[in-house]
């Protein structure tokens, strides 16, 4: 980065510019800390992918002097990348013992437990690794334990805030500790890294007390099963569900595997006493269902999710009626839209009622307003805001917030931006190579990879495949075959016969020593095919066209 290794760095390879896929590095003295790796989902831009991360690269480079990977908390966002790409960089994990917990059910699935350092450290604890003297310090959010990390250095403190809100009735975990937050500040705060997720709001986030509340007079109106769908990870939701199915006499079924993996690791950690007991998917199908709340995910539309599979009908013991209700107890992850509104019209042609946070308060956000995001910097007083955990809107706003209470050293990061926080002021020095990996299956590769790349054309325009068999000379020696894939095309056959002829015409015009190249033959196949699909068609737009030829003496 720079020969003086005695300064304080900070770069963001994921979660600046966006909402998730949080991956932070710190920097001393050529001693590197990474703060949490998490995935982010994928569009319909990325056809056929399902998860995306940050590039590591940059990592690569620096992994001999890589301490540690310090996670904040349990949200896929911020550990859904690790089972992936630790394996790049195999440094020792740390993290409270819910997250801790998560994390070995994923690498024990990846078979990959067995070589994983994974360093549980209690609620407040501390730990060196190298210069940096961290500390968890357990703030409220809408999962167990969700952790700011407390960064001493030799040049100053870094307050990295993780998730969070000030939540005065948590249902899970212990209240925000304002005493411990206040006695950081009068410590001396050099930076607060900070998140930006709802710093349009001008409110407080709420209670999660209060979407209980809510949720028991909606449901007790209710004649038919109710579905509730939320985040897998929202522990402090199952909490309130148990609840609601108590108050209402209902029995509660957890239906999805991450659902039920969340659950049992809460359950093992200490949480959850208070939940009723859990009925199986089979003998819930058997009970009135006026007796059933099903609580599962897939609240964001997601194709494999367990609301899904049971819209469209494919799942084994769960079904939909007119007299049911589905509530989604969830926001809208921007992006996610278009899955999600397909879901509403799946539940609505079963004639079931939907609600979603804008019909009831069926939800609470886990992300700080602006008067938590005030509460908080007059607690920890830092001499720089940095705004992380958003898109660029979401950042800028937080650094002009947070100037206007007279903070008036803030600056916005990006990722790939390297950030010099001391000595001296604080400033973008350097930009290193970021970008984003695509899960494809069981590869990773870069989001713009070229087989990407032909999906997404092959999704708007179809493809051609042509196979020409011919002699030496360049002369068919049988019909050509043409498959048209995603094209519509006539009962006659037009468009295959249409490009059958024009490839005809091509070959009877072409010279005999273009005939007799390979190379240049596919070539005149290929653009006289495309052009041909595109006059028949009437589209601006022609296919993916592949041609290959077979050659016979």
């Amino acid at each position: 980065m720079t020969n003086d290794y005695k300064q304080l760095l900070y770069l963001p390879l994921g979660g600046s510019g966006e909402i998730g896929m949080n991956l932070n590095l710190y920097s001393y003295d050529n001693q590197w800390v990474m703060l949490d790796c998490g995935i982010s989902f994928a569009d319909d831009y990325l056809p056929g992918i399902d998860l995306i991360m940050p590039d590591v690269e940059f990592v690569d480079g620096i992994k001999d002097d890589l301490l540690g990977l310090v996670l904040t908390h349990a949200h896929e966002d911020h550990i859904g990348a690790v089972v992936h790409l630790w394996p790049r960089f195999q440094c020792p994990i740390f993290a409270t013992p819910f997250t801790a917990k998560i994390l070995k059910s994923k690498f024990t699935e990846a078979g990959l437990l067995g070589e994983v350092t994974i360093n549980e450290i209690p609620l407040g604890g501390r730990f060196k690794l190298g210069d940096f003297d961290l500390e968890y310090v357990t703030l409220t959010h809408s999962i167990p334990e969700p952790n700011a990390v407390n960064i001493k250095t030799p040049l100053g403190t870094i307050f990295h805030t993780g998730d969070w809100k000030i939540d005065p009735d948590p249902l899970v975990g212990e209240a925000t500790n304002s005493k411990r937050l206040k006695e950081i500040g009068d410590e001396g705060v050099l930076a607060i890294v900070c998140d930006s997720t709802n710093v349009f709001n001008k409110k407080p986030s709420g209670s999660e007390l209060e979407v209980r509340k809510n949720l028991i007079e909606l449901v007790k109106e209710k004649k038919g099963a109710v579905l509730c769908t939320t985040f897998s990870s929202n522990v402090a939701r199952v909490a309130t569900l148990g609840a609601v199915a108590k108050e209402t006499d209902r029995h509660l079924c957890l239906v999805g595997r991450s659902m039920q993996r969340n659950v049992a690791a809460a359950k093992e950690c200490g949480y959850l006493k208070d939940l009723p007991p859990i009925m199986h998917e089979e003998d819930a199908a058997h009970i009135p269902r006026h007796k059933i709340l099903y609580v599962m995910t897939g609240c964001q539309g997601e194709a494999r999710a367990a609301l899904m599979r049971i819209v469209l009908d494919n799942h084994r013991h769960i079904h939909i009626t007119k007299k049911d209700t589905v509530v989604f107890s969830s926001k809208v992850i921007p992006g996610n839209e278009r899955s999600i509104y397909r879901a509403y019209n799946f539940i609505a042609e079963k004639g079931a009622e939907i609600i979603s946070e804008k019909d009831a308060k069926v939800h609470v956000s886990g992300h700080p307003g602006q008067d938590e995001l005030k509460q908080m910097y007059e607690w920890i007083r830092p001499e720089i805001v940095v705004p992380t955990h958003g898109e660029n809107v979401h950042l800028l706003k937080q650094a002009q917030f947070a100037e206007s209470l007279g903070y008036k050293k803030t600056i916005v990061p990006k990722n790939g931006f390297v950030i010099k926080l001391a000595p001296g002021p604080a400033s973008v020095i350097n930009e290193v190579h970021h970008g984003r990996l695509a899960l494809d299956g069981g590869l990773l590769v870069e989001n713009d990879d070229i087989g990407i790349v032909e999906r997404r054309r092959i999704m708007h325009n179809g493809a051609l495949i042509i196979h020409l068999t011919l002699n030496d000379d360049g002369f068919l020696l049988a019909p050509v075959e043409i498959t048209a894939l995603g094209i519509p095309n006539d009962a006659d056959k037009g468009l295959i016969n249409f490009i059958d002829d024009k490839i005809h015409e091509a070959l009877d015009i072409a010279s005999r020593k273009h005939l007799q190249d390979d190379d240049v033959l596919k070539e005149i196949v290929r653009a006289t095919a495309r052009k041909a699909s595109k006059r028949f068609s009437g589209k601006e737009t022609g296919p993916v066209t592949k041609v290959t030829l077979s050659r016979i003496n």
